[in-house]
């Protein structure tokens, strides 16, 4: 386009100039008029190859995406259940296709752009880049992955299709440390801006970022960390390739002085322990989860406190809920995950098809899910609970009725006071942080306008498989239940004197490869009178 004004603008001047002076009446001036069209065709050349250029990018842009979809459509569920994959689903829709926008409306391609404009108010935001991306940084953090793995999309349990189209490029390493960076959190910028770094050392070409850009976010956050001859030695090398850098200037200057201060006063050269902690909890400062370590360890299938005896006293069975007509004839699998408190497994409790229905009854209807604030009691989104619910009531179908039905005949608690059939699907790297389900003493009672009591126990229904990741832990007793698809778990939330039983407190670990579905039942106090009697003693 600039070669196009510039061709007009020359146009105009030779137009405006032959009409005030007359340039044939002189050779040499008509000689100055050779080349003048000479640059005029260099101009044309220039546009020239500027269309083709722009229209080569075009063609390996739709190549390039041609073989991503094709691929991802063989399994649309399983290539976003990769998290590389759904942040760069997030970032292509959210950030480049705008770039391509610009290119396209140069070629005024109205077509395109008018479809392109109506299709965006469903694409992603910035808000939904920047989810995704720290999504990436959750579970890296939980289950303890180097940026290398990432990058290169090799996670466990990932498939090789999905493998092979979920690498980062050097772009996406920086962009992963711009977000960190816009939290302070200065411990992940400088993991993935060290990525970057070595991606474009080891030749990655990038249009967008260069090793000056990546080295002045590295020193400035080593330096952040405390590390002041590390973010000097960054700087060094920045200035070796831009002396001139105004800001680099000045950091050498102010790291030099600080290190020769340190040395002056010989303070220990090893690392504060404050600031240590600090690396050690991956960049988190005054957690609000004193529990974290533990519920991520959990979460890697480390720190499981069940003892080899214990072990030896749970067992298989077969259940039939004390000869309930329903399950005399064909009783239910009943496993015991766990002792104490008890939480027992349901095995092939639902069919596919009655999971299919209610995924496909609940989809539509799926919005972020919510938490109960412990002072206010308001419902609200968190950041500690990454998935999208939907509540489906036994009158919406017969088989959100027949389920409800089974978990009545199954655990022998009336159901027709609890809440409708929660249906959840977690999102990149979802997770629910530990909670309990039941209301405790010292919070507004969320349960109160339901007029049905606490809620005396959980009914936890996995349908799907989730190839890595995405546990449910017990993080007081140390337990962890894997997601198995068409099984569910159970357990009491209060002791039959009707107080909580602090050892449910519980987590849904991020899913790091996979998609997730559950759906849970929270049966409430009323109507177990008869069912669950009382008893005074704390005891299961």
């Amino acid at each position: 386009m600039a070669a196009v004004c510039r061709w007009l603008l020359i146009h105009c001047f030779l137009v405006s100039s032959s009409a005030h002076n007359d340039l044939f009446t002189s050779i040499g001036q008509m000689t100055d008029l050779l080349f003048t069209e000479k640059d005029l065709v260099t101009s044309l050349k220039d546009y020239i190859q500027a269309e083709e250029n722009k229209l080569e990018q075009i063609k390996k842009w739709a190549d390039r995406l041609d073989v991503l979809s094709a691929a991802a459509m063989q399994d649309p569920e399983g290539f976003l259940g990769h998290p590389v994959n759904a942040f760069k689903l997030m970032k292509r829709l959210n950030t480049e296709w705008a770039e391509l926008e610009n290119l396209v409306l140069k070629d005024m391609s109205d077509g395109f752009i008018s479809n392109l404009t109506i299709q965006r108010q469903f694409f992603p935001n910035d808000e939904d880049q920047t989810g995704a991306a720290k999504a990436l940084l959750r579970l890296q953090d939980t289950y303890q992955l180097d940026t290398n793995t990432i990058s290169t999309g090799d996670l466990p349990g990932s498939s090789s299709l999905a493998t092979l189209s979920s690498v980062l490029t050097v772009d996406d390493c920086y962009d992963l440390g711009r977000v960190a960076y816009s939290e302070a959190d200065y411990y992940h910028t400088e993991l993935w801006m060290a990525q970057a770094l070595r991606q474009l050392d080891q030749g990655e070409t990038s249009s967008a970022v260069d090793d000056v850009t990546v080295l002045d976010y590295l020193s400035y956050s080593v330096y952040q960390q405390g590390a002041l001859e590390r973010a000097l030695e960054f700087t060094k090398r920045l200035l070796q390739l831009d002396p001139a850098h105004q800001r680099a200037n000045g950091n050498l200057k102010y790291f030099e002085y600080q290190l020769a201060k340190q040395r002056k006063v010989e303070v220990n050269k090893r690392e504060e322990p404050e600031s240590r902690q600090k690396r050690e909890m991956g960049g988190r400062s005054n957690d609000y989860l004193p529990e974290r370590k533990k519920y991520e360890q959990l979460c890697r299938g480390e720190g499981i406190k069940m003892t080899p005896r214990r072990q030896s006293r749970l067992f298989c069975r077969y259940y039939d809920n004390n000869r309930h007509p329903r399950y005399v004839i064909g009783p239910v699998k009943q496993e015991d995950e766990w002792d104490r408190p008890l939480i027992v497994r349901f095995h092939s409790i639902v069919s596919d098809k009655e999971m299919d229905k209610v995924k496909e009854l609940a989809k539509p209807r799926l919005h972020r899910a919510t938490i109960s604030n412990p002072i206010t009691g308001v419902l609200e989104t968190a950041h500690y609970r990454i998935s999208k619910s939907a509540w489906l009531g036994a009158y919406e179908h017969p088989v959100v009725d027949q389920i409800n039905q089974r978990i009545e005949d199954i655990t022998g608690l009336d159901v027709s006071t609890a809440e409708d059939l929660q249906v959840a699907n977690y999102g990149v790297g979802g997770q629910y942080e530990p909670h309990f389900d039941f209301g405790r003493k010292d919070e507004p009672d969320a349960f109160e306008e339901l007029g049905t009591g606490n809620r005396i126990a959980t009914w936890l229904l996995y349908m799907s498989d989730v190839q890595a990741g995405g546990a449910t832990v017990f993080t007081d007793v140390g337990a962890a239940v894997l997601p198995k698809k068409g099984t569910a778990v159970f357990w009491y939330n209060l002791f039959p004197s009707g107080e909580g039983d602090y050892r449910t407190r519980h987590a849904a670990c991020p899913v790091l490869v996979g998609n997730k579905w559950v759906s849970n039942k929270w049966i409430h106090e009323r109507g177990q009178e008869f069912r669950r009697r009382c008893g005074l003693k704390e005891t299961d």
